[in-house]
């Protein structure tokens, strides 16, 4: 299931731009015999999570008797600081579950392990937390999500098939210090290698379309025999388009990207983006609440020896 993307990007993202924590987006009555599960996400200037959200509150409202929710996100994909400060409100209002994409896989695991004490289920989604930090502090927490190794070396993949060995190539990575940035350039990189492609340069778009603008035109700048662009989202992705039409080089360097956000189809349709990769973000928070109601309700889940309960990633194109 594929839910449409409401059309508030723009003005979301003023929001976001004004205000250091997004006001709580979502907030659905309780009651004393329904649990309350906490949506907290990164930033929702980011269509992703926008859609993401959308797919959380379709699914309360289709089962209203199991949950009741309350939704949040950060103003971008760095406000690590600020996404601490929701989780802590979280804990004070006593949540049941806490449903979360980390903003940072290491820093975010300290104020986790506070949710954990305080008897609150946590699920894990979009952004894995550090396997190790998290045994440090002697708390397993639930990964629900995709193989994002696995999703960017099926985009590099079938960018390699039209490049050449030998070519040159960029990728422009998302928050560094997080695993599925870290994960999706070792999969551009798997594909790359395969291919005998040489990657020139990897650096950090922090997830944002500007960012990606500005990483883009300098890479560009510096490499210009560049024949590619490989964006770990397709946040980055709009960025590196507006980087190569402005270096004058359309037709000329391919750009993939990761998500498949609406913004990124017209492109895919006329060439200005060759791929992209679908996690099915309006069912990714569904995924950890369902994940999250089992898990209160008393039902085993098996996330096997890894922790990893994983979910669809499929190539797209044209």
């Amino acid at each position: 299931m594929k839910l449409p993307f409401a059309g508030r990007l723009l003005a979301v993202a003023m929001l976001a731009a004004a205000s250091t924590i997004i006001p709580l987006s979502s907030v659905f009555a309780a009651s004393p015999e329904k649990p309350k599960v906490a949506l907290v996400m990164k930033s929702l200037a980011n269509e992703f999570f926008l859609t993401m959200e959308d797919g959380a509150k379709a699914y309360q409202t289709q089962h209203p008797a199991d949950f009741d929710l309350i939704s949040n996100g950060i103003k971008d994909e760095t406000d690590t600081a600020n996404q601490i400060r929701i989780v802590e409100q979280m804990i004070v209002s006593k949540v049941n579950a806490l449903v979360i994409a980390p903003a940072d896989s290491k820093a975010m695991v300290p104020v986790i392990k506070k949710a954990v004490d305080a008897g609150i289920t946590v699920i894990n989604i979009d952004n894995q937390l550090d396997p190790a930090v998290l045994k440090s502090k002697n708390i397993s927490v639930p990964f629900v999500g995709p193989d994002n190794r696995k999703g960017a070396r099926l985009v590099g993949e079938y960018l390699a098939k039209r490049l050449k060995a030998g070519d040159e190539v960029g990728i422009i990575e998302g928050v560094s210090t997080t695993t599925n940035a870290q994960a999706r350039t070792a999969g551009f990189k798997d594909a790359m290698d395969a291919a005998q492609i040489k990657v020139v340069s990897v650096q950090s778009g922090d997830w944002e379309i500007d960012k990606g603008n500005q990483v883009a035109s300098a890479m560009l700048s510096e490499y210009p025999n560049l024949k590619a662009l490989l964006a770990g989202n397709d946040s980055m992705a709009l960025g590196a388009v507006s980087a190569v039409r402005a270096a004058g080089k359309a037709g000329k360097v391919q750009v993939v990207g990761y998500d498949n956000i609406n913004a990124i189809k017209p492109m895919l349709k006329d060439g200005r983006v060759l791929a992209t990769a679908d996690q099915f973000a309006a069912e990714q928070a569904v995924f950890g609440i369902e994940t999250a109601l089992k898990i209160l309700k008393g039902e085993k889940v098996d996330n096997g020896a890894s922790g990893v309960i994983e979910t669809p990633v499929e190539l797209v194109t044209q």
